[in-house]
């Protein structure tokens, strides 16, 4: 008898994580094993019991879904990440895309290309929503082809972590405990991202990181 495909679940909001929970419970053959509340939770989970899919929020505290997904990459490649977002904007699909992720789906998708969704990547393929127009998936064949890349594609998984957590408030000691480093390692990697984007204060790593979607304007 066949396993059935084992998925992950990791998004922030208990009532979305139900919803999905409710569809997968009726998809013969696939098998929803653990869900998680934030990236580092995912991560985390995943190198535990390694599933065969995530179906990942873009936008979580601790650690958003996109370096969630490019630290699955590195040290899980055969887990398929699918990038699951309110929004179409190629800028999104681009870095989902570039951190390794096999899928992006727009969060308002029916039951129906979730599942397809979930059965291609499995399968190795690689999902883009139907709502992602055609333009975007040039754009992403002309950045893969190294023409352009975004100073935030720039900077290192480690760094973008760092801008998310003093983004969302946290003290270069709550920083250096969460991701088991020392305050002077925290300092280095928070001024090479300022050196990187050119941007000298709290403030502005602030605004950037809404900007570009690293946290949430709500958080």
């Amino acid at each position: 008898m066949t396993r059935p495909i084992q998925v992950l679940l990791a998004d922030d909001h208990e009532l979305f994580r139900a919803g999905i929970r409710s569809l997968l419970q009726n998809l013969a053959d696939i098998e929803l094993i653990l869900e998680a509340g934030d990236g580092r939770e995912a991560v985390r989970l995943c190198e535990a019991h390694h599933p065969d899919v995530v179906l990942m929020d873009i936008m979580m505290p601790q650690l958003n879904g996109l370096d969630a997904t490019a630290l699955l990459a590195a040290s899980s490649p055969h887990i398929r990440t699918i990038i699951l977002s309110m929004n179409a904007h190629e800028e999104y699909v681009l870095q989902a895309l570039r951190s390794g992720a096999a899928g992006y789906l727009v969060k308002n998708i029916s039951p129906t290309e979730l599942e397809q969704a979930i059965r291609a990547v499995a399968r190795g393929e690689t999902y883009l929503s139907s709502a992602i127009s055609k333009h975007v998936i040039a754009a992403y064949l002309k950045r893969v082809s190294g023409e352009t890349t975004s100073p935030l594609e720039r900077l290192t998984t480690r760094q973008r972590e760092v801008l998310q957590l003093v983004a969302e408030g946290d003290t270069t000691r709550e920083i250096a405990r969460k991701l088991a480093v020392s305050a002077k390692t925290v300092e280095m990697h928070r001024g090479q991202l300022m050196a990187a984007l050119d941007i000298h204060d709290i403030a502005g790593l602030v605004r950037y990181a809404i900007r570009t979607g690293v946290i949430s304007p709500e958080r």
